[in-house]
């Protein structure tokens, strides 16, 4: 009897161990933003788009992948990853490791009628040093693909129009999406009280530009400390939302605004149908 008492109290236990194993292994980190290491970069970054093939006669495969490679092991690798179908967001991938310099993502996904897919990557690393000294090193990549499923004609992908067949579906792709993008950042901005006037706005899917672009009136060091502490704000109340919801997540582009007195941004997005807005202070220092 005690034998068979002490088995049944050891069953919870293990159980409860397990689940605290579990949850920790799949338990991503906050990306956290430390200070640009002038000293490690990456060798290798990229964000790929590519149908494979054509599933059914009404269907077509997907694969959606990211890759990043540091130039030497790092203490701490994470990689981010989103996706858009025609501005509205399709899913999220994020991955952590220690003690690794590379981090690959990949998902494969059927898609649908002619769409036009977009997909912009955060790679982040952190480097420690002797002494509690912690530095950092991000990068964003982004890629884009339009896929054309057509009764009429076989069906195609291009990242760039090259004939005239192509630009006329890009042109009509590119306008349905940003016609549905500005009638739902203008119904946040008015619902938030918000000066366009007052602010660069910019597409999330066009952070990327601003790897070797300053925002205006900022140096590029200035710019890059902005984007790593931006990231660890999308990181932190949207891709980590995404893959945290238990159901299907509706969702557009969000809009960047930086201030033109360069004080502070806004991260504008649609969650649901609830509108969501965050701020972030520019450092002191500048």
């Amino acid at each position: 009897m005690k034998k068979q008492l002490i088995f049944l109290l050891t069953i919870p236990l293990i159980c409860t161990t397990l689940l605290i194993v579990l949850w920790q292994m799949d338990s991503a980190p906050a990306i956290t933003y430390f200070p640009e290491d002038e000293q490690t970069g990456f060798a290798e970054t990229s964000t790929m788009l590519e149908m494979v093939s054509e599933k059914t006669r009404d269907s077509y495969e997907m694969i959606w992948s990211s890759k990043s490679v540091s130039d030497r092991e790092l203490y701490l690798r994470q990689d981010a990853s989103i996706l858009f179908n025609n501005g509205q967001l399709l899913g999220v991938q994020s991955k952590w490791k220690e003690n690794t310099d590379a981090i690959q993502l990949k998902e494969t996904f059927n898609g649908e009628d002619s769409n036009y897919f977009q997909s912009i990557s955060f790679h982040h690393g952190e480097v420690h040093y002797p002494d509690d000294e912690i530095k950092s090193i991000h990068d964003m990549t982004y890629d884009q693909l339009y896929v054309i499923d057509s009764p009429s004609t076989d069906l195609e992908s291009f990242r760039t129009p090259e004939t005239d067949y192509e630009h006329e579906w890009s042109h009509l792709l590119d306008h349905t999406t940003q016609q549905q993008l500005l009638y739902k950042w203008k119904q946040l901005m008015t619902h938030f009280n918000i000066d366009q006037e007052a602010y660069h706005t910019v597409p999330l899917t066009d952070l990327y530009k601003f790897n070797t672009k300053p925002l205006p009136s900022l140096t590029q060091a200035q710019t890059n400390q902005i984007m790593g502490q931006l990231w660890e704000g999308i990181y932190k109340n949207y891709v980590l939302n995404v893959k945290n919801a238990n159901n299907t997540v509706k969702s557009y582009i969000p809009l960047l605004l930086f201030d033109k007195q360069n004080d502070h941004l806004l991260v504008l997005f649609e969650w649901n149908g609830q509108k969501e807005r965050l701020i972030q202070q520019y450092p002191d220092h500048f």
